[in-house]
């Protein structure tokens, strides 16, 4: 099974819980602004992840969901941060679905800085989707 994981984190919080789900999954977490964020072969689970900036998804993040292909992604899985709500969830999920591509109706949320039992709640939660 192909799995990729990308995220955008500006206090480290939703790449805490990147890396968590990269591990549970064994391949990397790659911040979607990175060089090699780029989803070039198929992947059967892709998890993806942010944080509610000013009430919407940082520009990185909306960016990078425009660059992604129906075609090579079969699934995805959303994940998120914040300190103030939840909502960065359904947006991730909305530039999903506009782009065609499937997306799981649950999700993974922390709300401020994961702890390490958040973190391995993280961990749990991807092997429901990779195993």
């Amino acid at each position: 099974m192909n799995i990729a994981v990308r995220y955008y984190s500006r206090s480290g919080n939703t790449r805490a819980v990147a890396e968590a789900i990269a591990k549970a999954a064994d391949v990397s977490a790659v911040s979607v602004d990175q060089a090699n964020a780029a989803i070039t072969e198929p992947v059967d689970v892709l998890f993806i992840g942010g944080a509610l900036y000013a009430y919407g998804l940082d520009s990185h993040l909306k960016d990078y969901l425009e660059t992604l292909d129906k075609d090579k992604v079969k699934k995805a899985v959303v994940f998120s941060t914040s300190w103030i709500s939840k909502h960065s969830l359904d947006l991730i999920k909305k530039g999903l679905a506009e782009k065609g591509i499937p997306v799981e109706s649950e999700t993974f949320y922390v709300k401020s800085k994961p702890n390490e039992a958040q973190l391995k709640d993280a961990a749990v939660f991807a092997e429901k989707f990779i195993s």
